[in-house]
C-alpha cells in the first residue's frame, strides 16, 4: 500500500486525507529523534483558508491544544483531525527511521575480504623474524618520509587498537611542522573500517554513536584545538573504556522518561596540537610524539618534494607497501597478552607520573608482543581455558629502543618546544664557542620571535636552566647556560635504567637447554 505521505521534495513534504491537507513545511531533522518539531500548513480539502502552526508532534499537550484550533478555525471534527495528525506521526517517524536507517548503511565502511593471495603475504609479513626493521621500512616505502621512531612508534600505537588496553598519542610541534601530515600518512596504513577521523566535534557528539561502533577503533581527530567540547568524554573513554550520559526524552503520550545512552570502548585516540600545556591531562594519557623539526628533516622533506614534482616517485612501490600493512592489520585479532617479565621493569626515579608513565611502558611492549602475535606459541590456561601468548626478551629490547625519546620527555622538566629551543641554543653556542648570549643575538641567528623567546626565557630561568650574567666592561646583561650537560646526563641515565632492567631479566631467565631447537609457532587462521 502506498503511503498518503509525499516527501518528493524535501523542503515541503504532503500528506492529503480524505478530509485534510497537510504541508510539512521545510520538512523533518533527522539528528534529533527524540523530538518531532515541524511547522505544519493545514487545510481542509476543497477549501482556501489555511492553518499554519509549529509544533512538536511528540508532545500530547500541543496536539490536544492544536486539534481543537483546527477543529474550530476550519470547521471540522476534532475526532477526524485527531485521528489524521496521529496518522502524519506514524507516516514521519516511519519515514525518518527509514532514513536514518540508510544513512547508516551508506556511511558504513565495508570489510575488505582479502584474497588467498594476499592472506599468504600478510602472513608471511607477520611471521618474518625481522618484522619490526620490516615494518619500519615499509612504512617508510609507504611514503612517510623521515621521522624513523615517531612514525613507527605510532604504527605499533594505532595497532594497539586491537588490545584490551589500548594507546593513545599526541603530535606536539610548531605550526607547520608535519603534524597533522604525520598522523595522516600513518594512519592511511590502517584498514578504513577501523578508524575514524573527524574534524570538528559537538560537545555531545561522542554519546550518540551506536553503543559497540567505537570499540577497537582508531579516532583520529585532526587538530585538538578544534575538539575542546569533548576533550572530557574522550578521557572518559579512554580510562573507563565507557561513557553514559543520562538524557530526558518524551514519548508519542508527551510522557517524560529518562534514557541512558551508553558508548563502549576501548578505543585508541590520536590528536595533533602545538599547545602541550593545555591538554595536560589528555597528553598524562598518552603518548607524546615530538615532530622532528630540525634542519636534516626539512632536506627530507624536500628532496622528496622535489622528486615528487620531478616524477620520479614510485607511486606504485608505496600503494603496495600501504596495502601489505593494512592487510597485516586484518590479520591481526584479540587475544590475551602475558608478560613473564613485567615484575623486572621498573623506570627511571626522574619520570614525572611514574604510575601513568609505567602503566604505558608496559601497554606498549604489550602492543609490539600482540603485533608480533603470528610468530608467537599460543598458550592455553589450563585454569580458564583461555588462549594467551607471551611477551619475549627481544620484545622488550626493541620497546626500549624506540621508547627512550619518549621517556626522556616524561622526565624532562621543560614542554617540547622549550626544549628543542634549548637544545638549539647549546648546538648554537658550541658552534660559536661562547657560553654567553644576548636576545638580539639569539633572536636574529636562530629566527625567533620576541615574545617566544621572552615566554621560553622566562621557563628557563624559573626551572634554573639559564642564568642571568653581567659583563663587567659594559655592564649590560647577558644569559648563560648553567648545565649544557644537563640533557646529555638525563638520557644516560635513562639508557642504565632500561639496561639495569634487561640485565635482571637475563640473570632470573635460565638458559635454553637446546639453543638451536626453535620454538613452534602455533598458526593463525584468519576469521572468516
Amino acid at each position: 500500500m502506498q503511503s498518503p505521505l509525499n516527501t518528493q521534495n524535501p523542503n515541503n513534504y504532503l500528506f492529503d486525507t480524505k478530509h485534510l491537507k497537510i504541508q510539512v513545511l521545510g520538512g523533518i531533522r533527522f539528528n534529533n529523534l527524540e523530538a518531532m518539531r515541524v511547522t505544519l500548513g493545514i487545510q481542509k480539502v476543497g477549501k482556501e483558508q489555511v492553518l499554519r502552526q509549529n509544533i512538536d508532534l511528540y508532545n500530547d499537550t500541543s496536539i490536544e491544544k492544536l486539534t481543537r484550533k483546527v477543529a474550530e478555525r476550519l470547521e471540522i471534527g476534532t475526532t477526524i483531525v485527531r485521528r489524521d495528525l496521529d496518522q502524519l506521526t506514524n507516516e514521519l517517524e516511519n519515514y525518518r527511521l527509514e532514513e536514518v536507517e540508510n544513512q547508516s548503511k551508506q556511511y558504513e565502511k565495508q570489510v575488505k575480504v582479502l584474497t588467498e593471495k594476499e592472506i599468504k603475504e600478510a602472513r608471511e609479513f607477520l611471521q618474518s623474524q625481522n618484522l619490526i626493521p620490516n615494518t619500519q621500512e615499509n612504512i617508510g616505502k609507504s611514503g612517510v618520509i623521515g621521522e624513523e621512531i615517531n612514525r613507527l612508534m605510532m604504527y605499533l600505537i594505532f595497532t594497539s587498537r586491537k588490545t584490551n588496553n589500548p594507546l593513545q598519542c599526541i603530535s606536539l610541534g610548531s605550526s607547520g611542522a608535519g603534524k597533522t601530515h604525520l598522523q595522516s600518512k600513518v594512519s592511511e596504513l590502517i584498514p578504513e573500517e577501523d578508524k575514524i577521523e573527524m574534524t570538528v566535534l559537538s560537545p555531545n557528539a561522542f554519546y550518540y554513536f551506536n553503543r559497540t561502533e567505537l570499540r577497537n577503533k582508531l579516532i583520529l581527530i585532526e587538530d585538538l584545538d578544534g575538539a575542546e567540547s569533548v576533550l572530557y568524554p574522550l578521557r572518559e573513554l579512554q580510562s573507563k573504556k565507557k561513557i553514559t550520559k543520562t538524557v530526558v526524552h518524551k514519548d508519542q503520550k508527551g510522557v517524560t522518561k529518562t534514557m541512558h545512552l551508553t558508548v563502549e570502548g576501548p578505543v585508541s585516540v590520536a590528536g595533533c596540537t602545538t599547545q602541550e600545556s593545555i591538554y595536560e591531562d589528555n597528553s598524562n594519557r598518552s603518548f607524546l610524539l615530538h615532530i622532528d623539526e630540525s634542519q636534516e628533516q626539512d632536506e627530507k622533506i624536500m628532496f622528496y618534494q622535489r622528486q615528487l614534482s620531478a616524477g620520479k616517485v614510485n607511486h606504485t612501490e608505496e600503494l603496495q607497501a600501504k596495502i601489505l600493512l593494512q592487510n597485516a592489520q586484518r590479520l591481526l585479532r584479540i587475544i590475551t597478552i602475558k608478560n613473564p617479565f613485567a615484575e623486572f621493569l621498573t623506570l627511571p626515579a626522574s619520570v614525572f607520573k611514574p604510575r601513568r608513565t609505567n602503566a604505558h611502558y608496559l601497554q606498549f611492549i604489550e602492543a609490539i608482543t600482540f603485533y608480533k602475535q603470528h610468530q608467537k606459541f599460543h598458550h592455553i590456561d589450563k585454569e580458564t581455558g583461555e588462549e594467551y601468548i607471551e611477551t619475549s626478551i627481544e620484545d622488550i629490547q626493541e620497546a626500549n629502543e624506540l621508547i627512550k625519546e619518549v621517556l626522556l620527555r616524561k622526565s624532562d622538566s621543560l614542554t617540547g618546544a622549550c626544549r628543542n629551543h634549548l637544545e638549539n641554543l647549546k648546538e648554537y653556542l658550541k658552534k660559536q664557542n661562547q657560553t654567553q648570549f644576548t636576545n638580539s643575538e639569539i633572536r636574529r641567528n636562530l629566527r625567533v620571535k620576541e615574545t617566544t623567546l621572552r615566554r621560553y626565557n622566562n621557563q628557563l630561568l624559573l626551572e634554573n636552566y639559564i642564568r642571568k650574567v653581567q659583563n663587567k666592561t659594559t655592564k649590560s646583561y647577558a644569559y648563560q647556560i648553567t648545565n649544557p650537560e644537563e640533557y646529555q646526563d638525563l638520557k644516560v641515565l635513562i639508557d642504565k635504567a632500561l639496561q639495569d632492567c634487561m640485565t635482571q631479566i637475563q640473570l632470573a631467565t635460565p638458559p635454553p637447554t637446546n639453543p638451536t631447537k626453535k620454538t613452534a609457532v602455533k598458526p593463525i587462521k584468519p576469521k572468516d
